[in-house]
């Protein structure tokens, strides 16, 4: 257990971590819940754990969650059609593999035959499948044709016809050319083709360095915001942020251009001080789906810097990076030393956000700042405020030194 408390996760692989603690308290109180288990048995059919295959205090989870009903569990329940298969496969691995440490007696494991398998799904055969759409075409042809065994063939005389018209125009063409021009052309002198000029390649463009001013960092006003339906960990917000009517990925709520977006802030920010206030948005991160809901951008909030070899628990504190008091949703905000045009999207290849993000901190003025020293790419070791174009400054409440994300 203490190797799974020491190793390190991705801020996408704790989330799903939370996720798969908040089922495994579902499946506490509804452990025959079908829908839970359909879903949890096809997320594990390609997975030795439910991160692939980094072990997780989550795997102990529904291990917990689990073991006693499924115990107790028909084969059928097991390996059946309708069965949990790889259900049954991850809870014999969580409790028989020493990665997760534990100890539990023989007697008290789920006892799994190996050998009792009562359903295989079949192979796809692509060809066979092929074969058989062939052989049904084929058949339904025939049919149409009146059942003579093949199937009627219609002369194209459309076709025929077009090539009469085509080879006559050809041979009047021919005459014409032989009556009146041949001679004449005989005596004209050929004219010398010019040689064209290579076209010039255009020279490729000059592709933008990274720099901090590619994330477009906007002043948001959060006019709602509820917990999201999916996932204990995370509210959905509606966000003014200056987007113009028919921007992609936008809807109109209460007479303004909004985004949809999804925060890890349930539990860490109460509910009440997400209403109505002005916070700070990253605009152009590609969109994603979570929990089935599309976030359309970034509320940026700070917590702790972590030390070395630190776990982050996800425990706060947090607090959310305000703007100026004066902002108005939309009002681009930049880190002093770093200004510019940001991108339209930015490219996850180009991993502009993961490069920058690192130097995203807060003053001992409690001043939210970007930190130069600390990425090698932004070019000089300065550290500049965050701040809007008349210069009024985006700030936290009482941490310092803090991460920004």
């Amino acid at each position: 257990m203490a190797a799974l408390e020491s190793q390190k996760l991705s801020s996408t692989e704790e989330t799903e971590v939370q996720q798969w603690l908040t089922t495994s308290e579902r499946l506490k109180t509804s452990p025959s819940d079908a829908s839970i288990l359909d879903k949890l048995n096809s997320h594990l059919t390609s997975r030795t754990t439910l991160l692939g295959s980094k072990p997780s205090k989550a795997d102990i989870a529904i291990y917990e969650s689990l073991a006693p009903t499924v115990k107790s569990w028909t084969p059928e329940q097991r390996t059946g059609q309708q069965g949990h298969p790889h259900i049954l496969r991850h809870l014999d691995f969580v409790q028989n593999s020493g990665m997760f440490d534990l100890k539990i007696d023989d007697s008290d494991k789920i006892t799994v035959d190996p050998e009792e398998i009562l359903y295989v799904k079949p192979p796809h055969d692509a060809k066979a499948e092929k074969e058989r759409l062939k052989k049904e075409k084929a058949a339904a042809a025939a049919a149409a044709g009146g059942g003579s065994g093949a199937p009627a063939t219609i002369a194209d005389r459309t076709k025929e016809a077009a090539e009469t018209v085509m080879n006559a125009a050809v041979d009047a063409k021919d005459k014409v050319a032989a009556a009146v021009g041949v001679g004449a052309a005989a005596d004209k002198p050929k004219k010398e083709k010019k040689e064209k000029a290579p076209k010039q390649q255009k020279a490729p463009a000059a592709a933008t360095p990274p720099a901090p001013h590619l994330i477009d960092l906007r002043v948001g006003h959060i006019l709602k915001a509820i917990k999201h339906p999916e996932a204990d960990s995370l509210y959905v917000s509606t966000i003014a942020m200056g987007d113009k009517p028919g921007t992609d990925d936008t809807e109109e709520y209460e007479g303004q251009v909004c985004r949809t977006v999804c925060s890890g802030l349930n539990g860490l920010v109460p509910l009440e001080e997400m209403q109505g206030r002005k916070v700070v948005v990253v605009a152009n991160l590609k969109p994603v789906k979570m929990r089935g809901i599309k976030s359309c951008a970034m509320v940026l909030a700070a917590s702790p810097k972590l030390k070395e070899g630190e776990v982050d628990d996800h425990k706060g504190p947090v607090e959310l990076v305000t703007p100026p008091t004066d902002s108005k949703a939309g009002d681009r905000v930049c880190f002093d030393g770093w200004r510019g045009e940001p991108e339209g999207v930015l490219n996850p290849k180009r991993k502009v956000w993961e490069t920058f993000q690192p130097g995203f901190t807060t003053t001992d003025n409690l001043e939210a700042a970007f930190d130069g020293s600390v990425v090698k790419e932004a070019g000089k070791a300065e550290t500049g405020k965050l701040t809007t174009a008349s210069g009024g400054t985006c700030t936290v409440q009482t941490l310092k030194g803090a991460t920004v994300r």
